[in-house]
C-alpha cells in the first residue's frame, strides 16, 4: 500500500509540532473498530487475537475470521478479555490470507489424543502408527493418515505452515485418494501463496469427489492467486450452487467487481508479471511499466534472497476505477491485495514517482509470499518504503520528539491493518515503521531483516522473530531506533 506523502506529511508535521500529537492520538482512538475481542496468551509468549474464546474442559475454543479453532488448554498461559487489539488483521486481503477454515475431517478422539497431547505432538506415537501401516492393512493406513492429519492441524493452529504441510503430505502417502487430506494439502499451499501447487492437489481431489463445494471454493482461491479472475468467478459460482457459503459469496462479489471493470482491459505479460490496463492507457506506458517491474524484481530478489513462485498480477486503473474497485481510503496512492493495483490516469510515460510506487508495491508481493502473509503491517510498510528509497531524515526530529513525550505508538499497535486510520495517523505509522526498518538495516545490513522475515515465515510471532534475531523486544527496538535517529539526523 502506497501513501500519498508530500502534502499530508507537511500538514502532519505542522500539527504535531503545535500540539505534540494530542489531537492525532485522539483521532487514532476513534478509528479503531468497535469489535469485542479476546486474546489468548500461550506459554511460549505467542498471542492469538480472537473474536471470542470459550474454555471447555481441557480445550480452548476460539473464533476468528478463519472459523472456529481449538487449542489444548495445557499450552495456554491465560486469556485476556476485552478489546485487546484492532481486528482488520483478521480479514483476508489476498489468497494467502484466506478467511476460510481448512476442509474438515471427521474426528477420531482416540487417534487425536494419541497424536497430540500435553500441548505438543507425540512423535513416538506417529512413528509407531506409521510402522503399523507398513503391513499394508487399510485400517492401519487410515489410522496413520488421521494421526498425521491431527499433527498437521495442531501445527497449522500454531502458525507452523512448513511442518503442517510436511505432515499432511506424509498423511497422503497412506491414503492417496482421501479427498479431505488432498484438500488440506491444497489449503496449506494456498496459505503459502503456492497457487499452482495447490491446484494440482485440488484436481486430484476433484477426480474423487467431483461435486464437493470445498473443492470449488479452494479452486476459486487458487485461480484468483494465479490472476485468472474469470476462472475464479466460475469456481465460486459452482461452489455456491452446491452449497450456500457467505465467505464464498463475499469472495465472488469482489472478483465480479474486478472482472466487470477489467472486461475491456488489454493485457501484456513478462517473465514474472501479468499486466492488465484500461484501453485509455498508453501501450508504451504499459511496456515501460513491465520493463521497470522486471528491474525491480531482480533488485528485490537479491535483497531479500527470495523468488516468488508464481506470476504477479498488476492492474493499471483510472483514478475513479481505482477508488471504486479497491474502496480504499483517500490517502492510499496504490494497493497490493494479492495483485498490484495502481492508478495511472493522465500519465503517458513512466515517471520517477511511478517507478517508486511500483517498487513499493512489488516489495509487498515479495514479503507476502516470503512470510506466507504473516508479516505485520509495520514491517510490510517499513520495508516497502526502504526498498523504494525513502529515508527518515525529514521526519526524524518529530519522531524523536513524540517518543520523548511518551506519545509513540508501540509496534504491537501497528501490526494489523491500517486501512481504517485517518491520514494523519497513517502518516505517523508510515514514518515510524520506516524508522524502525531503517535502524535494523543500518545496524547490520539486510541479513538481520531477512532472518526476521524467515522466522516469521516459520511461525514465530513478529516480536518473537525480532527477539530471536536482534535479541531485543519491541520496546528495546523502539528505543534503539530513536537513538539511531537522534545520532544520525537530529542535531
Amino acid at each position: 500500500m502506497r501513501f500519498f506523502f508530500p502534502i499530508i506529511l507537511a500538514r502532519w508535521r505542522a500539527r504535531l509540532q503545535r500540539a505534540l500529537f494530542a489531537a492525532l492520538f485522539l483521532c487514532f482512538a476513534t478509528v479503531r473498530p468497535a469489535m469485542a475481542t479476546d486474546t489468548i496468551v500461550l506459554k511460549n509468549g505467542r498471542r492469538i487475537v480472537a473474536l471470542t474464546v470459550v474454555e471447555e474442559g481441557e480445550k480452548v475454543r476460539y473464533q476468528t475470521a478463519a472459523g472456529e479453532l481449538v487449542l489444548p488448554k495445557s499450552i495456554v498461559d491465560h486469556i485476556e478479555r476485552g478489546p485487546a487489539a484492532s481486528m482488520p488483521e483478521l480479514r483476508a486481503a489476498s489468497a494467502s490470507n484466506i478467511a476460510i477454515t481448512p476442509p474438515p475431517m471427521e474426528a477420531s478422539a482416540e487417534i487425536e489424543k494419541g497424536a497430540v497431547h500435553d500441548g505438543s505432538i507425540d512423535r513416538n506415537y506417529l512413528a509407531d502408527v506409521q510402522i503399523e501401516a507398513r503391513s499394508g492393512d487399510a485400517a492401519a493406513n487410515e489410522k496413520a493418515a488421521r494421526a498425521l492429519h491431527a499433527a498437521s492441524q495442531f501445527e497449522l493452529v500454531h502458525g507452523d505452515l512448513e511442518h503442517a504441510l510436511t505432515d499432511e503430505r506424509t498423511a497422503l502417502t497412506f491414503t492417496p485418494e482421501n479427498p479431505t487430506i488432498l484438500m488440506n494439502v491444497a489449503y496449506l499451499h494456498l496459505k503459502r501463496s503456492e497457487y499452482k501447487a495447490s491446484f494440482e492437489y485440488l484436481e486430484r481431489a476433484r477426480r474423487v469427489v467431483p461435486d464437493d463445494p470445498e473443492v470449488a471454493k479452494l479452486a476459486g482461491w487458487a485461480y484468483y492467486g494465479m490472476n485468472k479472475t474469470d476462472l475464479a468467478v466460475a469456481e465460486w459460482k459452482r461452489a455456491l450452487a452446491l452449497r450456500p457459503d457467505p465467505e464464498v459469496a463475499s469472495a465472488l462479489a469482489k472478483a465480479q467487481r474486478d472482472t466487470k471493470e477489467e472486461q475491456n482491459y488489454k493485457e501484456n505479460e513478462s517473465s514474472h508479471f501479468t499486466l492488465r490496463y484500461s484501453g485509455g492507457a498508453q501501450p508504451e506506458l504499459a511496456r515501460e511499466i513491465l520493463r521497470t517491474l522486471e528491474i525491480h524484481f531482480s533488485a528485490i530478489e537479491s535483497e531479500l534472497n527470495f523468488t516468488p513462485p508464481d506470476s504477479i498480477g498488476v492492474i493499471l486503473y483510472t483514478e475513479q476505477a481505482f477508488a471504486d474497485i479497491t474502496r480504499a481510503p483517500a490517502w492510499v496512492g496504490a494497493l497490493n491485495d494479492g495483485r498490484i493495483r495502481v492508478p495511472v490516469q493522465g500519465l503517458t510515460s513512466l515517471t520517477p514517482e511511478l517507478a517508486r510506487v511500483l517498487k513499493h508495491e512489488l516489495t509487498h508481493s515479495f514479503i507476502q509470499q516470503k512470510t506466507h502473509a504473516r508479516a505485520p503491517t509495520w514491517i510490510q510498510e517499513g520495508v516497502a518504503q526502504w526498498m523504494e528509497g525513502q529515508r527518515s531524515k525529514d521526519n526524524a526530529s518529530v519522531l524523536v520528539q513524540v517518543y520523548d513525550e511518551k506519545q509513540a505508538l508501540a509496534l504491537s499497535q501497528l501490526e494489523g491493518s491500517w486501512m481504517r486510520l485517518s491520514s494523519e495517523v497513517a502518516a505517523y505509522a508510515y514514518a515510524w515503521a520506516l524508522a524502525n526498518i531503517e535502524y535494523i538495516v543500518q545496524a547490520d545490513g539486510m541479513g538481520d531483516l531477512e532472518r526476521i522475515l524467515d522466522r516469521i515465515a516459520e511461525g514465530s510471532s513478529s516480536e518473537g522473530a525480532v527477539q530471536e534475531v536482534l535479541h531485543s523486544n519491541y520496546q528495546d527496538l523502539a528505543q534503539a531506533t530513536v537513538n539511531y535517529l537522534r545520532k544520525t539526523y537530529v542535531q
